[in-house]
């Protein structure tokens, strides 16, 4: 069970002014202590798995479980423990959870706010429900390929009333075989590298693309979820299209979004929901570094925007090869971590790198 003062301290710090939403806890994703650390300690019936992914603490236990078992196969990200590029995803639910973008936006029930379920995950939330894409698809195929134990079975709770999630590996492939297949592949690729005779950082940068492949797949499936967008407000809607533009970015430059990396990129995202007048790098309540980032997100989607999607295809071309990406990386943790990086500078960088493809 939860303790009521922890959470009252995380949500506590997650409404709090001037603070940047909490991702962390001791050093790890938000409650990990209280996930399940092996695959018996989730909900069974009948010899079944049956997590509620509507419960926060079943939710992060996919992501646990999923760096558990794939760690044996990310020796090429690197050696220490937290390297792998699952760990981007627990901070990122951690930060739904506590910035609010979990509850149940239509104030319809008490789903995911204090003064009811702090750990309900709304299914009316526009937010949980993208989650919902990189979370429930790949803990389902990573059963389906061995990684959650020989012969493992999952069928999905879902909540009474809501019939548009699949609760099953064979329900979410037949719905969305796109998605389905690219995890699949990423964790079958994942078994294959332990036997790949490539240099460790040619055999990361191939894990990478193909990990990225199937996130993005998730994202783009995530437009199941377009109906929900009509419970927010302009501002977070337009902050939620510059998030989902970002992956485009992240991906293509192959991004390993370790624990620590991912806190760096992470912990300036906005501590909480936008509302109406909320406008970048202005909003009082709001810390310096999540102006800015707000800032940068809605300045990369206007200028795609204007170009006609240019800029996102410029980017795509420049990221050709184990290099580019390197030099792309860089390029993006300058522009959204650093103010004093102009904006016209990273158009500039772009244009020049298409050239060595």
């Amino acid at each position: 069970m939860l303790r009521p003062a922890v959470l009252c301290l995380i949500l506590a710090c997650a409404v709090s002014v001037s603070r940047a939403a909490v991702i962390l806890d001791n050093g790890m994703p938000i409650l990990w202590a209280q996930t399940a650390a092996e695959v018996s300690a989730l909900p069974s019936q009948n010899g079944i798995l049956t997590p509620d992914p509507w419960h926060f603490l079943n939710r992060m236990s996919f992501y646990r479980l999923l760096i558990a078992s794939t760690d044996p196969y990310m020796g090429s990200m690197g050696t220490g423990p937290t390297e792998s590029p699952l760990w981007g995803l627990p901070l990122q639910l951690g930060w739904m959870l506590t910035s609010g973008r979990l509850a149940d936006p239509t104030k319809a029930t008490t789903c995911g706010l204090q003064t009811g379920d702090t750990m309900c995950i709304s299914p009316q939330s526009w937010w949980g429900c993208v989650n919902y894409f990189t979370s429930a698809l790949p803990f389902l195929s990573a059963a389906q390929n061995g990684f959650m134990g020989e012969g493992v079975q999952v069928q999905l709770q879902v909540p009474a009333g809501v019939e548009d999630y699949c609760t099953t590996y064979a329900d979410c492939s037949t719905r969305y075989p796109d998605a389905m297949s690219k995890w699949d592949a990423f964790f079958q690729a994942l078994k294959a590298s332990s036997l790949s005779a490539l240099p460790d950082n040619e055999k990361k940068d191939s894990l990478l693309g193909v990990y990225w492949e199937a996130q993005m797949a998730s994202t783009y499936t995530s437009a199941a979820c377009n109906a929900r967008q009509s419970h927010y407000s302009a501002e977070e809607l337009g902050f939620a299209r510059s998030w989902l533009n970002s992956a485009e970015y992240v991906s293509a430059a192959h991004f390993q979004a370790s624990l620590e990396r991912s806190t760096i990129f992470l912990t300036p995202l906005p501590s909480r929901i936008l509302q109406e007048g909320d406008v970048a790098p202005n909003i009082a309540d709001l810390t310096q570094e999540e102006n800015h980032t707000l800032y940068i997100f809605s300045w990369m989607t206007n200028i795609n925007s204007i170009l006609g999607g240019t800029l996102v295809r410029l980017w795509k071309s420049a990221m050709c090869s184990v290099s580019t990406r390197e030099k792309g990386r860089e390029l993006l943790e300058q522009l959204l971590l650093n103010p004093s990086f102009a904006t016209n500078t990273f158009l500039s960088i772009i244009t020049g790198m298409t050239t060595s493809c």
